[in-house]
């Protein structure tokens, strides 16, 4: 599950063409906190799968997929318009509303030392589940 969780991140990161140091430091530092190798992190990174089917995650692996991926998309301090429609994109195969991630957005901040209050953004989340 973590694996397919990094291909998003992956696909999201190399969105906007490139994929930025703080981007790979973010999806590097989400590997190792789940066990997965530097190696096993690089391999996929060199050949990013396509997106899987999302459905059958919990409503928790949905908000952890979508808190993550929103923060890598604002982690190198741009944000392209690429980079949002995919969001929205792995949004609704979520199961979630687009508008999800402009609600989450201005909430989730691009450093992960800086926490949000969690309970509150699954809470808010919650409400665009379709």
């Amino acid at each position: 599950m973590i694996k397919e969780q990094l291909n998003v991140l992956i696909n999201l990161a190399a969105s906007d063409r490139t994929v930025g140091e703080k981007e790979s430091k973010i999806i590097h530092m989400i590997g190792k906190a789940n066990g997965v190798s530097k190696d096993e992190i690089e391999e996929m990174m060199k050949k990013p799968n396509t997106i899987g089917d999302l459905t059958r995650l919990t409503e928790d692996q949905k908000f952890e997929n979508l808190y993550h991926m929103i923060q890598l998309m604002k982690s190198d301090g741009q944000v392209f318009k690429s980079e949002i429609n995919f969001c929205e994109q792995i949004a609704e195969k979520l199961g979630y509303k687009k508008a999800v991630v402009s609600e989450l957005s201005s909430r989730i901040y691009s450093d992960p030392t800086i926490t949000a209050d969690r309970k509150m953004l699954f809470e808010r989340a919650h409400k665009f589940l379709k």
